[in-house]
């Protein structure tokens, strides 16, 4: 079998936000001859909207375009995915017997959602009140729960491992309490908010205003629980918690999961992942750790701070700033501080920002306090995110 080989200056293994995002700088800049995206889904999606989607706001093909059109001008695309990396000699394989020779590497496939670690989920997902709005296919199905919702436990789960968009578990959770009460069955709702994680959020400012809003409404939160197994057919939910590994079983009508993620297995098994699968590199110049010539940026990489699309941005201009550097052979000065930002739902029209970086420290965009519910927030969220997103972000408008 003849192996087809290309040999490309900027090869971007990922064609998801990360990668379009630096494939169009790069591109307006016009330094390197050839740059070149490795990705195989033929759909591009801006998940931050299955939020709204689920709720009922938006239908669902408003947040995806073909991923043909995304494309910057002047750079290739090869629709095939990657599968084994060799860093030693500049190389990647791809999964159809590709090899793709490059000067420069820039890593970026997003994360893997693993639907199958939660015994029983596959095989109910969309049926039986058994929703995720962590997938196109399934997305929908929320808002059937939603709408057609009567009375009873609603469980909204949060796992025990890193996920995209943090803020989604609990973003759902506000808006279906919410819908409840505008069609006065909220008085026969239990809503629970089952994490495995320590609080409602990781920094304090927004944490305090989050358990005002959780105990006004009666909202139920249920900490260092992890989502083990879902009965569809008998509607039960089996949690473990992880401080004393006991199983307790729950009873639900609906109940909205958040499946466990992580690295990509070709990542994960791959010499640029640390040993936690996580593309390995700096936190600050965002190049690898061990290969000077790759650098990594994103879901599937180990920088600590939140996924979303917000660190991304972040990232975009300090990865390609030190990629030209070490083009030029100069030092590379440029240091992401770690940002992410977080729009939280916490009802129809409404909207709390949180912003901050891996460190914990807030930094805050607007001169007014983000901690508060306002519909500007939701606006922005509703209209001007999108807007930056596909105008702004993947034109390479940072």
């Amino acid at each position: 079998m003849k192996i087809d080989t290309h040999s490309v200056d900027i090869l971007i293994v990922g064609g998801g936000t990360a990668g379009i995002t630096v494939a169009a700088s790069l591109a307006k800049k016009k330094i390197f001859s050839s740059i070149t995206i490795l990705e195989p889904s033929k759909v591009h999606f801006y998940q931050p909207l299955w939020t709204l989607v689920g709720a009922g706001i938006f239908p669902k093909e408003s947040s995806e375009k073909r991923e043909a059109d995304l494309i910057p001008y002047g750079v290739d695309w090869i629709q095939d995915a990657a599968e084994t990396f060799l860093p030693e000699i500049n190389t990647v394989l791809t999964t159809t017997g590709r090899k793709i020779s490059y000067r420069y590497l820039v890593v970026c496939p997003g994360m893997e959602i693993f639907w199958d670690q939660i015994q029983g989920l596959k095989e109910t997902l969309g049926t039986s009140g058994v929703v995720s709005n962590y997938s196109y296919e399934s997305v929908e199905s929320t808002w059937r729960a939603i709408h057609q919702f009567k009375k009873g436990r609603a469980l909204f789960t949060f796992p025990n491992t890193p996920i995209k968009c943090g803020g989604a578990p609990q973003n759902i959770m506000y808006l279906a309490e919410d819908y409840f009460r505008k069609v006065n069955i909220r008085d026969d709702c239990e809503v629970v908010f089952a994490s495995a994680g320590n609080s409602i959020f990781s920094i304090k400012k927004y944490a305090d205003a989050l358990n005002i809003i959780l105990e006004k409404r009666g909202i139920i939160s249920w900490y260092r629980q992890n989502l083990i197994a879902i009965d569809g057919k008998n509607k039960q939910a089996i949690f473990k918690n992880l401080d004393t590994g006991d199983n307790t079983t729950l009873a639900f009508e609906m109940i909205h999961v958040t499946p466990p993620m992580g690295a990509p297995a070709f990542i994960r098994r791959s010499p640029l992942a640390n040993s936690e699968g996580w593309i390995s590199i700096d936190k600050f110049s965002l190049q690898h750790t061990k290969f000077p010539n790759i650098f990594g940026l994103g879901d599937a990489s180990s920088l600590s701070t939140s996924r979303t699309g917000a660190a991304i941005r972040k990232q975009s201009p300090v990865l390609i700033e030190n990629l030209i550097s070490l083009f030029r052979d100069s030092p590379l000065t440029a240091k992401y501080q770690g940002y992410t930002s977080c729009p939280l739902v916490t009802r129809y029209g409404k909207v709390i920002l949180a912003e901050f970086d891996c460190d914990g420290n807030r930094c805050e965009t607007f001169p007014f306090d983000q901690s508060k519910e306002r519909s500007s927030l939701y606006f922005f969220k509703k209209h001007i995110l999108p807007l930056l997103y596909w105008e702004g972000m993947l034109k390479g408008r940072l």
